[in-house]
């Protein structure tokens, strides 16, 4: 199962960014979406299954690194292949990587967008190899080897049919209070956890939403005007959650998408 066939999984997320213009360059030819749709100060970027990032400009936003907010928008790429094929592209630009990490349930490249909202490109090992005890996933950090991977590359020609955004990891003032909302609001389990961080997931999944606090230990809601993630929109099945929206404890919009009503 597809981290996009669970009950509850990620649509799109939508970023406030100051640069327009430089940002959806930079999600059409690094990451390799389809520009959708550009209508004055907003820009819809995807695949042909839809919309997977929505740009909306505001020109006198301001960047706030030390709140909360996004830690990163994860794209999940349907093979091996695919993400070593990205490796590839990337490296061919000269573009420098923030990491590279192997986590037990898949492979991960990571980098940062222009206006420094965190990017995972991952791909997920087979669901048959994850460890698991219940409803809990052991995920690891370990490093990942870069030349054995490329070895599978297929050519890259942008962002294949079937890429979704697996999952979105925010950063929050307080992990605990962040995991009663995501359990007790959103429907999701905790599947992992660390001093600092949890992972929740649906439909068995290792995780569609992530908090840490590393960077944001304390922070409050939101500063209205800043630059970054706006909302996530959560796709919810029949017998989930009711069409609508939530609003996190730091001002984290989710709008919550009925999944048979969302266009392919």
């Amino acid at each position: 199962m597809a981290s996009s066939h669970a009950p509850i999984s990620i649509g799109q997320v939508v970023l406030t960014v100051r640069d327009l213009d430089g940002m959806a360059a930079f999600y059409e030819d690094v990451i390799g979406l389809g520009l959708i749709e550009r209508n004055g100060e907003t820009a819809c970027l995807g695949t042909g299954n839809g919309t997977l990032i929505e740009l909306r400009q505001d020109r006198k936003a301001r960047p706030f690194p030390r709140e909360s907010g996004l830690f990163h928008t994860a794209f999940l790429l349907p093979t091996q292949q695919d993400l070593a094929a990205w490796l590839i592209h990337v490296e061919e630009r000269g573009l420098q990587l923030d990491g590279a990490s192997h986590h037990g349930v898949s492979e991960a490249l990571y980098l940062s967008d222009p206006e420094g909202n965190g990017i995972e490109i991952y791909r997920d090992l087979p669901r048959e190899t994850w460890k698991r005890s219940g409803e809990q996933v052991q995920m690891t950090t370990q490093p990942l080897e870069l030349n054995s991977l490329k070895q599978n590359a297929t050519p890259w020609h942008g962002a294949p049919s079937g890429t979704v955004i697996g999952h979105v990891h925010l950063r929050v003032g307080d992990v605990d209070e962040a995991a009663r909302f995501v359990t007790q609001a959103i429907g999701m389990v905790q599947t992992f956890q660390l001093p600092s961080a949890r992972w929740f997931g649906s439909g068995g999944y290792h995780h569609h939403l992530a908090v840490n606090e590393w960077q944001s230990k304390g922070a409050k809601k939101r500063t209205e005007w800043s630059t970054g993630l706006a909302s996530v929109e959560l796709l919810a099945g029949p017998e989930s959650l009711n069409p609508g929206r939530l609003i996190d404890p730091w001002g984290t919009e989710f709008k919550i998408t009925a999944t048979q009503a969302r266009a392919a």
